[in-house]
């Protein structure tokens, strides 16, 4: 069942202020009576209004976190979902990209968790067919309200049928955790959650733009915009009143890594140091402002009639950035049906050429596109997503101080940026990449907003950005990884390590160690004999991971920071290098060790977190991939609660057996969620059928 109605707290009642540090829980029982700490823009809090108890809390309401909750609630768990915006599914709705990325070999098998292929089935079911925008790039592009729509009914059936309970909560961010030592770790024992509702006499909720409002959706006083609801929430009590290792467990699912960033625990952002297991990096230190670009997507409907475009005021400080990029791109017809996600006149037949695909009156296009409505920066003075020192200097670590983690300035740049792309595409004469004569006006054409538009927002934006990158957690140090756990780029990647890039910017062991690790089970006789590296064979194949708990499959695809600040001046250029790690990947899986960071004993990585390398995390990002680690985040902790486990219990003694993994790994298999791909062996290197 959904409970969208929360019960308030006892008249009387006085919960606890959370605190984030385990230094302050020694002051716990202090806190209920002193004011909270303050950081950058917070204010002393009131008493919560709300206190919600659940077995699971996913924060984040995107595919991660609605996979998450569907295994949940199958398994009959009570769950809370967060969500800042109004919508689940993220990069099918909320954010606008409702064109499903696939690769053609496990779309052909269809080889997906059950949950992924049933949603898919109900856009099959709604319209009638599985693509009803006659997009080119997917085989599935649709109307991203319809996406948070049929999700949502997958959700309640889900809790029908397993008999669960769905606690959801849009339009809530966390503002704090309460986090405290116990046993030998520290576990999150609560959040406080601020949920927003428009202020009588405000404007509408999705009216306003991201950038307007987000610092104002994480403060805890009501607001002139806002009316707000303070909700604790805290595990629902054992049934027999005993003891158990942990209470509840939490999942992060945010798209930036919010509560990675919140419980400050080890995460990289941005470029990794050229090494051994990263060695198409493009910086030989590191750089962790060059994260890849987010785009606020928009809709567009073609018209009979040529339209009207009033010239947005800002348009001449973007318009040095748009270009169709490369001369094979450089055709409208081609832009325009590449993520079409509605098809007035829906044609059989299409052309084999996309250029001469059709675009009928009425015909809808989502723009998602690198030189046009990417945002690409790149520095320290106009990165996103902010680092830790950057937090720590903003005041956003101290208690009370979190506004969310993000750069508003940045946000509001990416805004302009998207709607002037759209006067670009219909207006724009000009073209960044290409030069003068190549790109024509598209007059015919107009650009979709109100709250009734397909982004369901009154300036016609996505409600949240899409984003190809957030904090990673560092995974626990273990076999293999004294460092700590991180899924690499020579795991998944199929680059050829003989080019000269290689042997050139490594040192000459580092080089080495490469095609060692390349080895696969030839890696002892390569250690040992020492041949000329371009004797070693190499494996054919993605790393193998015994503590596996999912699948996925996409190129490493990047849409790189610009080098210079604002991302839009004049003759930039992408990041020098950062292209250097694209390219094809082996199909490849997700390891249970990515999921699990280090510091905090009840906390599973959901999304786009996980512990990743910059360049793995360019395949580690698309529709089916959070679906899948989603659903190993609610299995597995429907699994931890039932054995009364933490997370790390399940991998520390790998490589040797670990019985409760393997009971893990099984009940995945068996619910139709594969955590291997078809005759995955290490004795396999035939993999060329999944190009």
């Amino acid at each position: 069942m959904i409970q969208r109605q929360p019960q308030r707290l006892p008249s009387g009642s006085l919960p606890r202020i959370s605190k984030r540090r385990s230094l302050l829980s020694l002051l716990l029982s202090l806190v209920q009576l002193a004011p909270f700490a303050t950081g950058v823009g917070a204010t002393p809090p009131r008493s919560p209004d709300l206190e919600e108890t659940c077995e699971i809390l996913i924060i984040g309401g995107g595919l991660a976190g609605s996979g998450t909750a569907y295994e949940a609630l199958l398994a009959g768990r009570t769950v809370c979902m967060t969500e800042i915006t109004d919508w689940v599914g993220g990069q099918i709705s909320s954010q606008g990209t409702s064109a499903l990325d696939e690769r053609p070999t496990q779309r052909q098998k269809l080889f997906y968790p059950r949950g992924y292929l049933e949603f898919r089935d109900r856009i099959q079911d709604h319209y009638g067919k599985l693509n009803p925008g006659q997009c080119w790039v997917s085989e599935s592009c649709f109307l991203p309200e319809d996406g948070h729509k049929l999700l949502m009914e997958q959700l309640e059936e889900a809790a029908k049928r397993g008999k669960g309970q769905l606690k959801w909560y849009p339009n809530t961010v966390i503002k704090d955790l309460e986090i405290l030592d116990r046993g030998n770790g520290r576990q999150i024992t609560a959040a406080i959650g601020i949920q927003h509702r428009a202020a009588e006499g405000a404007p509408p909720l999705n009216t306003e733009t991201l950038s307007q409002k987000l610092e104002d959706a994480y403060r805890y006083e009501d607001s002139e915009r806002f009316d707000k609801t303070i909700v604790r929430f805290v595990p629902t009590p054992a049934s027999n009143g005993g003891s158990r290792k942990a209470d509840w467990y939490v999942i992060e699912a945010t798209e930036t890594g919010e509560i990675v960033a919140l419980a400050d625990i080890p995460y990289r952002l941005g470029i990794d140091p050229r090494s051994r297991f990263e060695p198409s990096s493009a910086s030989e230190t590191g750089d962790p402002y060059c994260t890849q670009g987010f785009t606020y997507t928009f809709a567009m409907q073609a018209t009979e009639e040529p339209q009207e475009h009033e010239k947005p005021p800002f348009y001449d400080r973007y318009a040095p950035y748009y270009s169709y990029e490369l001369e094979r791109l450089a055709n409208f017809t081609l832009v325009y049906t590449y993520r079409r996600i509605w098809s007035a006149k829906y044609t059989k037949n299409l052309p084999g050429n996309v250029r001469q695909y059709p675009i009928n009156p009425g015909d809808i296009s989502m723009q998602n596109w690198t030189w046009g409505n990417d945002y690409r920066p790149g520095t320290s003075v106009d990165n996103l997503i902010y680092t830790r020192d950057q937090l720590e200097a903003n005041g956003q670590l101290e208690p009370g101080g979190w506004l969310g983690g993000l750069r508003v300035e940045t946000l509001a740049a990416g805004e302009e940026h998207a709607k002037g792309f759209f006067y670009w595409l219909v207006e724009g004469t000009t073209d960044s990449q290409l030069g003068d004569g190549v790109k024509e006006k598209h007059p015919n054409h107009r650009y979709l907003a109100g709250l009734d538009s397909p982004m369901a927002t009154a300036h016609g934006l996505s409600k949240y950005p899409y984003m190809r990158e957030g904090r990673r957690i560092i995974g626990r140090p273990g076999w293999g990884h004294p460092n700590g756990f991180t899924v690499w780029e020579i795991d998944i990647s199929r680059a050829d390590y003989s080019e000269d890039f290689y042997r050139l910017n490594l040192l000459p062991d580092e080089y080495r160690r490469l095609w060692e690790s390349l080895a696969g089970l030839n890696a002892l006789e390569a250690i040992r004999e020492q041949p000329d590296t371009e004797n070693i064979p190499t494996r054919s194949r993605s790393t193998i991971f015994p503590d596996s708990v999912g699948i996925a499959h996409y190129a490493i695809d990047f849409h790189p920071c610009m080098t210079e600040s604002p991302p839009e001046a004049p003759g930039n250029t992408e990041r020098e290098g950062e292209r250097r790690g694209a390219g094809t990947a082996y199909p490849f899986q997700i390891p249970l060790r990515s999921m699990i960071p280090q510091e905090i004993d009840n906390l599973l990585v959901a999304g786009k977190s996980i512990a990743t390398s910059h360049i793995a995390a360019a395949a580690y990002r698309v529709h089916s991939f959070e679906w899948s680690v989603g659903v190993a985040a609610g299995v597995t902790a429907d699994l931890l609660l039932e054995k009364d486990l933490l997370p790390y219990e399940l991998v520390d003694d790998l490589p040797y057996k670990e019985p409760d993994l393997e009971v893990l790994q099984g009940r995945l298999n068996r619910q139709g969620n594969p955590t291997a791909f078809p005759n995955t062996s290490i004795f396999n290197n035939s993999w060329e059928d999944w190009k």
